[in-house]
């Protein structure tokens, strides 16, 4: 055995010994901001060594495959590490067979559509390309098992294994452009490649929990009906989040005058991506915590890793939209390479935006532990669908100002319908 599968597996008994979400957060915080760094890093990279309109299509193939994987496989992550978190609180078994099933048909049915739709996915999205149309489906195919493990790693509280595999994911798709950028490689083909090779290199971890886990009792199984109905609503949240992130820059590629501003919109929209994935860490270890606390301890001790949470967003987002305001322009050219004025206050509202994204994710985990997915959907949703709205009207004459003031906006009203959610629940409890 090498040092570093030696290594891997201390942390896999010391996280069986001793789970937490405070400990689980803090392990996890480790893999995933290195992971959202590694991640800006890749665009940034990848702006630099391709020309405006390769690093717009690599932009555009990351938009639309996240958006489809967070959509129809995060839905599973969630079930799963709720499902497990509660049965190990509780005692009572668990079981992969419905999971497995509904991530297996929504990869099957992504797969259909792809061939089916290849002729308009490959010449529209992107001019002919076939080799990012093949990385689009490949990626996506390949996530179904990589969020399945996410979830089961979640569900156990192994948190180390989690970070470590979304790390591995990062690294590998940073080292293509890396490639191109030292000579090594070149084009659009090769740094694009590395998008659909991240997720298989990263499942290297996954061996070693299952050696782990292998001859762990498996026992009642949950109702298909049940669990099908919560991977309904969190695919419409993910959708309603996506399109958050994602829906400004197809509007603005769509109707903006200047061809670029599409891509500054993403760049821009990179403030809020980078510290979701950062405090992906927290939410991810959230769900199986609460879940757990809604089993065994009651009402004082959520409402306790709720308050806390919220707290650190708050003085997390403070120094960002801080930072912005006084260096954001500067960082943002130099980082992008683009001859482009970004304005300061703008880039402080997104900073805004982002801690209150961050805030309604909290709100969000709370609703689903405590079964209210479906009413956190609504939420999303009609959040979602307002924003949409806003980007194609012309309230504020200047596009990527409208963006970030209704991102800021759109946040701020989701964060309050998810604490109307969360406290009309702790008053039922």
């Amino acid at each position: 055995m090498s040092g570093s599968e030696a290594t891997l597996e201390r942390v896999v008994d010391e996280e069986v010994e001793a789970p937490g979400y405070g400990r689980g957060a803090r392990i996890l915080s480790i893999g995933i901001a290195t992971t959202g760094l590694f991640t800006f890093a890749y665009f940034s990279v990848a702006s630099h060594v391709l020309g405006g309109v390769e690093a717009k299509r690599i932009d555009l193939l990351w938009s639309v495959m996240f958006v489809i994987i967070s959509v129809i496989y995060r839905p599973i992550e969630q079930l799963l590490s709720r499902t497990i978190a509660r049965s190990r609180a509780t005692g009572v078994g668990h079981e992969l067979r419905t999971p497995l099933l509904i991530q297996g048909a929504f990869a099957t049915s992504f797969l259909v559509i792809a061939l089916a739709l290849k002729g308009p996915i490959q010449n529209d999205l992107f001019d002919g390309s076939a080799t990012l149309y093949w990385v689009l489906v490949v990626g996506i195919l390949f996530y179904a098992a990589s969020y399945f493990a996410r979830g089961w790693l979640a569900g156990h509280q192994w948190f180390g294994l989690y970070g470590g595999l979304v790390l591995m994911e990062s690294l590998t798709r940073f080292v293509f452009p890396v490639l191109v950028a030292v000579g090594i490689a070149s084009g659009q083909s090769f740094v694009a490649l590395g998008i659909a090779a991240a997720p298989f290199v990263s499942l290297m971890v996954v061996p070693l929990a299952l050696r782990r886990h292998v001859g762990t009792a498996v026992a009642e199984r949950s109702s298909a009906r049940e669990a099908g109905g919560f991977a309904l609503a969190v695919a419409g949240i993910m959708l309603a989040e996506q399109t958050l992130l994602n829906a400004p820059v197809l509007t603005v590629d769509a109707t903006a005058a200047n061809a670029a501003l599409a891509g500054i919109v993403f760049n821009v929209l990179l403030i809020a991506r980078a510290p979701l994935q950062l405090f992906q860490s927290i939410q991810t270890s959230l769900l199986p915590h609460l879940s757990g606390l809604e089993a065994t301890e009651g009402h004082a001790a959520f409402a306790r890793a709720i308050r806390i949470t919220v707290l650190a967003i708050a003085a997390f987002a403070g120094v960002v939209a801080l930072g912005l305001l006084v260096i954001g322009p500067f960082a943002m050219s130099h980082l992008f390479g683009q001859d482009f004025s970004y304005g300061r206050v703008g880039l402080a509202v997104v900073g805004i935006g982002m801690g209150l994204h961050l805030a309604a994710g909290t709100l969000n985990q709370a609703a689903l532990a405590r079964g209210q997915a479906a009413r956190a959907g609504a939420a999303w949703l009609g959040v979602a669908a307002l924003f949409v709205v806003w980007t194609l009207l012309p309230v504020i004459g200047d596009q990527l100002l409208r963006v970030e003031v209704g991102y800021a906006g759109a946040t701020a009203l989701l964060s309050l319908a998810l604490l109307l959610v969360y406290r009309s629940s702790s008053g039922r409890r």
